[in-house]
């Protein structure tokens, strides 16, 4: 992973700053899905014990990035309590983005995700909202930089393997709310209310990224894009992408029954996988 040059020059320094406790890659480059211009996703983790001393991740920040005099980074929680913080770097060209989390926050939330213990919460540029288990998920697929107590490691060992649990907690969940969504898109329908529509079908398509992903076991940690990697799946929908493309175009033509009547028949696809996959029978 350090045969990367940007990767060579962030994790020295960033590994130096008081309170790092460990470093991932996450995103597409730590799957191995990223291209030239895909962004590098950098994970802080640090312990309550040892607060991360984000004066000195700013200093650290100052002599990677192209333009010093814009590199900034938030104090812990600038971001709210799920995102937590982190910076928006440019460094040899290449987007670099760090986020904050605190390592023993992660673990309880691992625990409650093994159990089938999952929430969710607001969040700004999440519009879906933040499902706890993300946090598991960024766990399982990371690769760890740097990791010299081996806490990151011991973190991936129980987040590695998809619990059951987690499974069966997402698809009870978000499989209600798919219909949920879409009643309420109904409701709203015979007074024209285009925006609370389109709001109701992001919501029921959403949810459906999710109970696909939870069916097949995957982890799902961007809502962007997760309807495309969905149609990938063994167990998905055909053509899911380009009708979900279709809801939209018809809402923009105000075409909002012939919208809802779509996912209806989405929802009712879903529930038929949900019935007969294994496992859920």
């Amino acid at each position: 992973m350090l045969d990367d040059p940007v990767l060579q020059r962030i994790v020295p320094l960033l590994a130096e700053v008081p309170g790092v406790a460990a470093i991932a890659l996450g995103g597409s480059r730590a799957r191995g899905t990223a291209t030239e211009a895909s962004d590098y996703d950098i994970g802080l983790y640090y312990s309550t014990d040892c607060p991360l001393n984000t004066d000195r991740l700013s200093q650290a920040a100052r002599k990677l990035v192209d333009k010093p005099e814009a590199a900034e980074v938030t104090p812990v929680g600038g971001w709210g309590p799920w995102i937590v913080g982190g910076g928006w770097l440019t460094i040899a060209g290449h987007k670099v983005d760090l986020l904050y989390r605190n390592i023993e926050s992660v673990a309880d939330v691992i625990a409650k995700s093994r159990a089938g213990d999952i929430s969710m919460h607001y969040q700004p540029g999440h519009p879906h909202g933040f499902c706890s288990a993300i946090w598991m998920g960024e766990v399982a697929l990371c690769r760890p930089l740097s990791d010299p107590d081996g806490r990151l490691a011991t973190l991936k060992t129980a987040a590695v393997a998809y619990p059951a649990a987690l499974r069966d907690a997402l698809i009870r969940k978000f499989d209600w709310e798919i219909r949920f969504a879409i009643e309420n898109g109904e409701i709203a329908a015979a007074r024209g209310e285009q925006t609370h529509i389109a709001g109701c079908a992001y919501r029921a398509l959403a949810c459906t990224a999710q109970v696909l992903f939870a069916l097949n076991e995957r982890y799902l940690i961007n809502e962007k894009g997760a309807l495309q990697e969905a149609t990938l799946f063994p167990l998905t929908i055909p053509d899911l992408a380009k009708r979900a493309e279709d809801v939209w175009r018809l809402i923009g033509n105000s075409e909002l029954g012939a919208a809802l009547s779509a996912l209806r028949t989405i929802e009712r696809q879903v529930k038929q996988i949900t019935t007969t996959s294994p496992d859920r029978g």
